[in-house]
Formats: structure tokens, sequence, C-alpha cells
């Protein structure tokens, strides 16, 4: 059957802040568009420590990017009571959302670049115009996680912030 012809699965779920969509290890890795709510990716290393990669919000789209036969790397989570469309991993619906995807692709980019070079004034500025209304929206600790920095260096940077707009 040629792929143009194939159905492919995909469904509409309302899904509850605090729901583990994909579990570390897992096979079978989907793709996550979220329609309404916040959903996140993160590991959690040899210590116990949580290391957020992305954030997900309204018309972004989130995914291990793993083969489907493959381990999962990431555990995705709602962080709100969400409405997501989940789609398996192929070619013809990776085509079908490519904005999205190329949208994923440069904010990755972007986070590489910036936890390379950035300080943490640059890096909490970078989230907001990332995440634009996240900061109410996710604690305190997950945004500085995502930033690769301490709590305390976030509070320092959100100061330095503050003082530098004044």
């Amino acid at each position: 059957m040629s792929l143009t012809k194939q159905v492919f699965k995909v469904k509409t779920v309302e899904v509850k802040k605090g729901q583990i969509l994909q579990h570390a290890g897992d096979t079978g890795s989907l793709v996550y568009e979220v329609v309404s709510g916040l959903l996140r990716s993160y590991t959690i290393d040899q210590k116990g420590k949580e290391h957020i990669f992305m954030f997900a919000p309204e018309g972004w789209i989130i995914a291990d990017a793993v083969q489907t036969n493959e381990p999962c790397e990431f555990f995705i989570e709602a962080l709100e009571d969400s409405t997501i469309i989940i789609r398996d991993k192929d070619l013809g619906q990776a085509t079908s959302n490519i904005q999205a995807i190329a949208k994923r692709m440069l904010v990755l980019q972007r986070r590489v670049i910036m936890l390379m070079s950035y300080s943490g004034l640059q890096r909490y500025e970078h989230f907001i115009r990332t995440y634009p209304d996240l900061t109410q929206r996710v604690p305190q600790r997950m945004i500085a996680s995502y930033l690769g920095i301490t709590p305390e260096a976030l509070s320092k940077a959100k100061g330095d912030k503050i003082r530098s707009s004044s």
C-alpha cells in the first residue's frame, strides 16, 4: 500500500493535569499536538533530578525524536488539564504539519545556542520570548530546570531584569 493511501491513527483526547503520556523507556513514541492546555517533556538523571527539555503550550507539538521501535528518552506530562491530538509517527503525518515541526526545530536550535552561551539573565529573557505566557502557568523550579540554572539563579536573573527595566 502506498504511503499516501495508508490510514493514519489520529485521535483527540482530554488529559488531566499530572497525567504522564509517555515514560522514558516506553516504545512506540507518538506525536502530541496541544489544542488547549500545556505539556512538558523531561528526563530524570541518575541522581533523580529532573531536566526539562521543552514545554508545549497551545498550538505546539511535542514528541520524542527516537524511532517508534526504540525506547523513548523523555517523559511527557500534562502540566494542565489539556486537550491533545495524538498521532502515530508516520512520515505522512509529519508532512501534514510541517510548520509546527519547523517551529519546534527552530525553538530547539535556539535553545541549544542559549544553553551554550547565554548568561542567566539572557536565558530568562530567551524563555520569555519563546514562551511569553508561561511565566504565570509554570512553577519557577520548572523554568529554572528548563534554563539549566538553579532556582536561586533564576530569582537573581528575574531581579536583574526588573532592575534593568526600571
